[in-house]
């Protein structure tokens, strides 16, 4: 079974850039459809990116194409999420998640979460 862990959140000015690591364990992120995905206060848990298993496709969500960029490192088993010109509306806890099927962009097709990690934006 898949352990995620992700990193790299915390507070950052409006305009600012973050990257934030998912750390996989008990398998490997090239076996697997790989996601980000996060929650803001009061709403849903939505896609942001994510990254086949098949041939390293990447998905976004139409919203935040330009402004996120998801990566694997397969030596060091992560994921990564870039994100660049950072807004207030980004603050939200983000979650790595892995399935072993196709990305997409509902949550009920992921199996296995990371705990999250809090990003905050100030204005």
């Amino acid at each position: 079974q898949v352990q995620l862990v992700e990193s790299g959140g915390g507070l950052v000015q409006a305009g600012g850039s973050l990257r934030l690591s998912c750390t996989a364990s008990g398998g490997t992120v090239s076996m697997y459809g790989m996601g980000w995905f996060r929650q803001a206060p009061g709403k849903e848990r939505v896609f942001v990116a994510g990254i086949s298993q098949y041939d390293g496709t990447t998905y976004y969500s139409d919203s935040m194409r330009d402004r996120f960029t998801i990566s694997r490192d397969n030596a060091k088993n992560t994921v990564d999420l870039q994100v660049d010109s950072l807004k207030p509306e980004d603050t939200a806890v983000y979650y790595c998640a892995a399935t072993p099927g196709l990305v997409k962009y509902t949550t009920q097709a992921w199996d296995y979460w990371g705990q999250g990690t809090q990003v905050t934006v100030s204005s």
